[in-house]
C-alpha cells in the first residue's frame, strides 16, 4: 500500500466555541494548531478561518496570516477550504485560489446540511474547476454521497479537472451518505481506478472511518472539523491528538505514514512554492 496520508482540519465551518472550548479560532491559534499536528505527523493542513468575531470569513488576509505563521515553521501541505460558511457567496469562494494553494477543496454538488443547504450549482462547479485547472492547484473532491463523484466526473469529460483525481469521501453529514462500511465500500468502488482517496467520517463516526481507510489503502482526515470527542464523554484538548492516535494506530495495522514531501508524489502536487 501507499504510505498513509494524515490531514489534519483543525476548525471547520461548523464546529464552535459552543461545541468545544478548544478549537483554535484565530490566525495564530489555528496556525499553531497545524504546526502542533504536523510535529505528531500530519502531511496536509485542511484551512478554514474566523473573522474577529469568530464568524466565518473569507478575507484573503486572514487567509495569508495563518498561511505565513505555517509556513515559517514547517513544510505541511496546505489545503484551503472553497466553501466558507453556508452563506458564503459565489465570488468570495473563487477567490480563495488567487493565493494559489497546493489544494483546495471542491465540493462536488448541492445538499442539505443540517438545518441549511449547501449550493454548489453546476455552473459554479465549471468556474471552480477552471480555475483551479488554470492556477496548478490540486482540487480535493469533497463527496458526500455517489452522486457527487460523478458530478466531478460530467466536469472532467469536459477537460476542467485532470486525473488523478483525488477524492474525500464525507460521511455521516445529517443530509449526506450516512458512516457506514457498506457505504464506503461503495463510494471506493464508484471512482475511476488510479485514484487516490482520504476518507472522514463525521462526530461518532470518525474512528471507525479511519480505521478502514487504514485497512483498505486509502487516506484518512482527522480534527475538530469533523469531532470534537477523543472518545465518548471526552473532549480532545487539540488536534494533535487524533494526529497522534492515527499514527498509533498505523502502526498496529503495519501502515507507513507520508511526510508532506511523500505526500506531494503520491497525489502528484505541482512543485511548492510560497503560497500567497
Amino acid at each position: 500500500m501507499e504510505k498513509l496520508i494524515i490531514t489534519v482540519a483543525p476548525t471547520g465551518a461548523q464546529t464552535t466555541r459552543k461545541h468545544t472550548p478548544y478549537l483554535p479560532l484565530t490566525p495564530e491559534e489555528i496556525a499553531d494548531s497545524i504546526y502542533e499536528s504536523w510535529k505528531a505527523g500530519a502531511a496536509i493542513g485542511h484551512v478554514h478561518v474566523k473573522d474577529m468575531m469568530g464568524e466565518n470569513t473569507m478575507d484573503l488576509n486572514v487567509y495569508q496570516e495563518v498561511i505565513d505563521r505555517v509556513q515559517e515553521k514547517c513544510d505541511i501541505i496546505l489545503n484551503l477550504t472553497t466553501a466558507g460558511g453556508l452563506e458564503t457567496t459565489e465570488e468570495e469562494r473563487l477567490r480563495v485560489c488567487e493565493l494559489n494553494p497546493e489544494m483546495a477543496t471542491f465540493d462536488a454538488g448541492s445538499m442539505n446540511f443540517g438545518k441549511g443547504v449547501f449550493h454548489n450549482s453546476p455552473s459554479f462547479l465549471e468556474k471552480l474547476a477552471a480555475k483551479t485547472k488554470k492556477r496548478n492547484i490540486k482540487p480535493e473532491i469533497e463527496a458526500f454521497d455517489v452522486g457527487m463523484i460523478h458530478n466531478a466526473l460530467r466536469i472532467a469529460k469536459k477537460e476542467l479537472l485532470d486525473d488523478p483525481f483525488h477524492f474525500q469521501f464525507v460521511l455521516g453529514v445529517a443530509g449526506g451518505m450516512p458512516a457506514t462500511p457498506k457505504n464506503l465500500m461503495y463510494m471506493i468502488d464508484s471512482i475511476p481506478e488510479g485514484s487516490t482517496w482520504s476518507a472522514i467520517g463525521a462526530s461518532k463516526d470518525q474512528l471507525t472511518i479511519n480505521t478502514m481507510s487504514i485497512l483498505l489503502g486509502g487516506h484518512v482526515r482527522v480534527g475538530m472539523e469533523d469531532s470534537v470527542y477523543f472518545r465518548k464523554g471526552e473532549l480532545a484538548t487539540t488536534n494533535a491528538q487524533f494526529v497522534k492516535r492515527i499514527i498509533e494506530l498505523a502502526k498496529t495495522l503495519g501502515r507507513e505514514v507520508a511526510t508532506p514531501q511523500e505526500a506531494r508524489e503520491i497525489l502528484q502536487l505541482r512543485t511548492k512554492t510560497k503560497i500567497g
